[in-house]
């Protein structure tokens, strides 16, 4: 079984057709070209300012790095028509799979770096980061166009590439190196390197920009504070691997491969207060908007097991493909994603009807896998 990891803009085209025929217009046309021409200066001047106030907070680096044309990019809110998408790392072809969820379609492949294994989706939308375990780096994708914009080395093979709740930082588990390497979006490189236990496998994110590791060798879970500080250790279950919260930010889940368990952490103490019995070698999991439901990936049953939260009892196991990795839920929550190392294949699962799932096809070995939240 495999490890898992889951410059200003142009012209719009109304800028564009005013500037080659200002001089010419009829009066009024003229007058409305020219507000047209006006109103887009005042957005591309006011884009600095405004990102600028978005990352100060954050460090003085980004800060500096607000004022290029990148991070105004980076900052902007989710592109139109609205297409959510999921992307699939395909560990033996070297590429990302992207599928539109709404029409459950595959969109094609896009190569990336070398042993892709995690992925993560920005809070906008607008780009995705892969961990390349074996070049030691992410690849941030571009969504719209499906192609690597950028490629930032990090620490010895990197299995998660997790964002920030802001969008801000991407923090990837850096497995050979027992470190977690913090990635300044707008610059583009790493700012900051956090130790953590050994092997680090899977990242989560809470609301509040405290990070929650895997780390498969030691047994443990760190916590990382949003100062960039391990403020704790966690002792759960044998070989964690996947991680997932609620969207509220109290419950943090484990999958302990090793173990055929889930360790629940309440993440007001810090402190494991559930242990949910699932079977089998349990790796990815997801849970649902409402927070009442969990979804972890068997990977020796070939199954994805559905947990109620509430109770801790296992409300179904549904047949998926062969050695399944990676779980993403859709942002509403109808559907569940599935990516199945052993036969080169992705699972749909409609949460409403879970027993007629759809099988779409993959590259070689997909492992982690991500849904955008637009």
């Amino acid at each position: 079984m495999r490890r898992l990891a889951a410059a200003h803009s142009p012209p719009t085209g109304a800028a564009r057709r005013t500037r080659g025929h200002g001089p010419g217009l009829p009066g009024r046309r003229r007058r409305r070209a020219h507000q047209r021409w006006c109103a887009a200066l005042l957005i591309l001047a006011a884009l600095p300012a405004a990102a600028c106030g978005v990352t100060a907070a954050d460090d003085a680096g980004d800060a500096a790095a607000a004022r290029s044309a990148a991070e105004a990019r980076s900052a902007a809110g989710p592109r139109y028509p609205v297409r959510i998408l999921a992307f699939a790392a395909n560990t033996g072809s070297d590429s990302l799979s992207a599928y539109n969820v709404q029409l459950a379609r595959p969109l094609g492949a896009s190569p990336v770096g070398n042993g892709p294994t995690g992925v993560g989706a920005a809070p906008n939308g607008n780009t995705v980061y892969v961990a390349n375990s074996k070049s030691n780096t992410v690849s941030f994708v571009d969504t719209e166009t499906r192609q690597v914009i950028a490629t930032v080395p990090v620490g010895a093979q990197p299995y998660a590439a997790m964002p920030t709740p802001n969008g801000a930082r991407v923090l990837t588990a850096n497995f050979g190196a027992n470190t977690v390497s913090v990635i300044s979006v707008p610059l583009q490189r790493v700012i900051a390197t956090v130790p953590v236990g050994r092997m680090p496998h899977s990242i989560a994110t809470v609301p509040n920009g405290t990070a929650y590791v895997t780390n498969n060798g030691s047994n443990t879970v760190t916590v990382i504070s949003p100062g960039l500080r391990p403020v704790a250790v966690i002792p759960v279950g044998v070989f964690p691997s996947g991680i997932s919260a609620t969207p509220r930010g109290d419950r943090v889940f484990v999958s302990n491969t090793g173990s055929g368990t889930v360790s629940v952490i309440s993440t007001a103490s810090n402190q494991v207060i559930a242990v949910l019995p699932v079977g089998g070698a349990p790796v990815g999991n997801a849970v649902s908007p409402s927070g009442n439901t969990l979804y972890v990936a068997d990977s020796t049953n070939n199954q994805l097991v559905i947990v109620d939260v509430g109770s801790g009892r296992v409300r179904a196991r549904i047949p998926v493909g062969l050695t399944p990795q990676g779980v993403a839920v859709s942002p509403e929550g109808g559907q569940v994603w599935v990516t199945n190392e052993g036969s080169d294949t992705v699972t749909v699962i409609n949460t409403a009807a879970p027993g007629s799932p759809v099988t779409l096809p993959a590259g070689h070995q997909p492992e982690g896998i991500a849904i955008t939240p637009h």
